[in-house]
Formats: structure tokens, C-alpha cells, sequence
């Protein structure tokens, strides 16, 4: 990656490209925008390499209440300091940054406790805008607002973020592995690695193979999980899951008169130690507790379900069972002091990322990237702004 630079700009908008989500479900449009220098305790990135996750495509569908628009979407970056705000001393210009949806402000009680990786001074929300003054930094050509998505809208050249949502990374560190870490890989490695604490000799069962999915099979691999076994309709998923540690595979269509649970309690004998549910699908987070082991099994919520869906669970198997059944955000990783240690053990060949990276585009074919993800044809597609 490039490495310290003089900025000419700051201070001044940035007149730049972006991809904008115009009306919800239709294609972006690639338009000039108007980029606002950042304000105090804010930063301006000239963005890299940015992916597309499953939640922009969920977002992008959405009408109200959830869906506004026009709107700039993107949220696993990685780029480089372009200028900061009056008040930041963590970065400086030149610097290797990943952008990501969930803030670190290192000051409140959540941020310090071990306990927990969900800031409580800006706590995350699926806002319009930044987090300190409710305002936006987009607008375009015409001065129409455009509204930002998880406070990293990296679907362009330039981007403002808060400093609570930046992390400084090593500047070796490729920037189309490094975006990466902003979201889907990370929140499965974490889930894995932090939120669940998997234990070596254990057995993990995953619903749904796609980057969060891997993503926990790469975790649970390091961990030292002994039996991992995925659970996808698509048997091809099997193979690329074999790459970063899956052993068994479980088509859920093709379990004759059975249940998924039925079919994984009998593999298990008795049910798993770990489960994670990576679709978001209410129906497969109840199959994951049912096969989650008694007395100490744990099933860990990681998929995007529609807002407003309910979980229906037994409350006598509640009770009777002993298991333990809790989401997390981001894998339950804190930004600023973990990350930095994936990308570690990235650099020391620990971490396995690059099989992630199934097709590199240029902005303009970012409308091929959306139909690449939503046909279920990549695990990630990396966007280059400058290809």
C-alpha cells in the first residue's frame, strides 16, 4: 500500500466518483459527488479496495422504514488517511486505515470492558448519518443530500468517518485483503475466536456456508476444532469449505424425512458444542439450538434477519437444557485492538484470507458484483476504485 502523502485537499471538498443507490433494489448509478471535509473527530479516506456484503444487498432492497435514499453504500473498506478533523491525534494523514461499522471509542464502559464490544457512546443503529452532529458529508452535484450507510459508505473514492470507526493497520498489509476485516470475515473469525472462546477437540456446526460461515470455519480452524461440520442447500460449498477447515457438509434439502437437527444430533452424538447460524433465517436459528449440545452447548446468532422476525423456542428445552443461545455484533471483536492482530496473523501466514477473494472489479462493474453476490456465484468481490 502507499504510505505517507502531503494533502493538497485538505480542507477544501473533494469532488469525486461514487456508486449511489438511487431508489431501493435498482441498479447504482457511477455519478460525481461532493465529499465535505471532516469535521472535529472525524476523518476523510480516500477509499482503496471496498467489498460487497450481504448487508448492503439487504439494505439496498429495503423501502421504508429502513431503506432511505439516495443513498452510498459500502462498509468493508480499507483506503487511506486523506485529512483529519480538529481533535484526532490516533491518525494522520498517509495512514493505512480499515473503516468499520462498529465504533471503538476506547471510553466508555462497554469499550473498556472485556465484556463487551458494543460502544455505548455511539452505539450502532442503521442511521442516515454521522454520529455526532446527525448531518452528512455526501451531497451531489446538485446539492441533494445523500445519506450514508453504517457509518463507512465506501462505495466511494473519498469517505468521512468518525474516529471512533477507524482502525490504523499495518501499512504492508495488501488493501485487497484488508478490506476484508471491516465486516463478514472478521464477524465469523470473531464469533469463533472471541464471541464463542471455541475450544481445541471441539465440534462446530455452521448453517450457512457463505463469507461469515467460512468465516467462523477459518476461526474455529484456529481455534483448534477438531470436527467442523457446514450446512448449505448448495453441495458446492462443501469443496471451497474444505479450505479453511470444514470436514463434514450437511445438505439441508436433502435430508429425506428429517430435520437438519435430527441429522446433525445423529452425526454428533447428542448435539454440538458450538453452532452458529450465518443466514439469518429465524427457522434456522431454531434448528442450530436444537442441535446444540445439552448442558453446555452454545448456539451464537450471527445472519441479518427482517426486521421484526421472532424466535420461537420451547421454554421447558429452555429451561431443561442448560445451553446458551446469544447474537454479537462483529464477531464479538473489538476494532481497534483486534483487527490489528488478524492482520498479524494474516502477515504470518496463520490467517487464510486470500481464498475469500473470488472476483476483483473496477467501480464501474460494481452492478456486476451486486448480481455476482445476490446469483450466489462469490464469497467476496473486491471493488478496486482505481482499477
Amino acid at each position: 500500500m502507499e504510505v505517507k502523502q502531503s494533502s493538497t485537499t485538505a480542507g477544501k471538498p473533494i469532488r469525486c466518483r461514487a456508486a449511489v443507490a438511487r431508489t431501493a433494489g435498482e441498479a447504482l448509478t457511477i455519478e460525481e459527488v461532493i465529499v465535505a471535509p471532516p469535521k472535529p473527530y472525524e476523518v476523510r479516506i480516500r477509499i482503496i479496495c471496498t467489498s460487497l456484503c450481504q448487508s448492503d444487498i439487504t439494505f439496498w432492497k429495503l423501502k421504508e422504514p429502513h431503506g432511505i435514499f439516495p443513498r452510498i453504500f459500502g462498509h468493508e473498506a480499507a483506503g487511506i488517511v486523506e485529512s483529519v478533523g480538529e481533535g484526532i491525534e490516533e491518525v494522520t494523514e498517509g495512514d493505512i486505515v480499515i473503516p468499520t461499522f462498529l465504533s471503538d471509542c476506547g471510553e466508555c464502559v462497554d469499550c473498556i470492558s472485556k465484556k463487551s464490544n458494543q460502544c455505548s457512546k455511539y452505539p450502532f443503529e442503521i442511521s442516515p448519518w454521522m454520529h455526532r452532529d446527525g448531518t452528512s458529508r455526501f451531497t451531489d452535484l446538485e446539492g441533494e443530500t445523500l445519506y450514508h450507510f453504517a457509518y463507512v459508505s465506501s462505495f466511494s473514492e473519498y469517505t468521512v468517518v468518525d474516529i471512533s470507526h477507524v482502525t490504523k493497520i499495518d501499512p504492508a498489509m495488501p488493501p485487497n485483503k484488508a478490506c476484508l476485516l471491516s465486516c463478514g470475515v472478521s464477524t465469523g473469525v470473531g464469533a469463533a475466536w472471541r464471541a464463542a472462546n471455541v475450544e481445541p477437540g471441539s465440534t462446530v456446526v455452521i448453517f450457512g456456508l457463505g463469507a461469515i460461515g467460512l468465516g467462523v470455519a477459518e476461526g474455529a480452524r484456529l481455534c483448534g476444532a477438531t470436527r467442523i461440520i457446514g450446512v448449505d442447500v448448495n453441495p458446492d460449498k462443501y469443496e471451497i469449505g474444505k479450505k479453511f477447515g470444514i470436514t463434514d457438509f450437511v445438505n439441508s434439502t436433502s435430508c429425506a424425512n428429517k430435520s437438519v437437527s435430527e441429522v446433525i444430533n445423529g452425526m454428533t452424538n447428542g448435539g454440538a458444542d458450538y453452532c452458529f447460524e450465518c443466514v439469518g433465517l429465524t427457522s434456522l436459528m431454531e434448528e442450530a439450538f436444537a442441535c446444540c449440545r445439552k448442558g453446555w452447548g452454545k448456539t451464537v446468532i450471527l445472519g441479518l434477519e427482517k426486521p421484526g422476525q421472532q424466535l420461537s423456542l420451547n421454554s421447558l428445552v429452555v429451561l431443561h437444557s442448560g445451553k446458551t443461545l446469544f447474537g454479537t455484533l462483529f464477531g464479538g471483536l473489538k476494532p481497534k485492538s483486534d483487527i490489528p492482530l488478524l492482520v498479524k496473523r494474516y502477515m504470518d501466514k496463520e490467517l487464510q484470507l486470500d481464498g475469500f477473494v473470488t472476483h476483483e472489479l473496477s467501480l464501474e462493474e460494481i452492478n456486476k458484483a451486486f448480481g455476482l453476490l445476490l446469483e450466489g456465484k462469490c464469497i467476496r468481490c473486491v471493488i478496486w476504485m482505481n482499477k
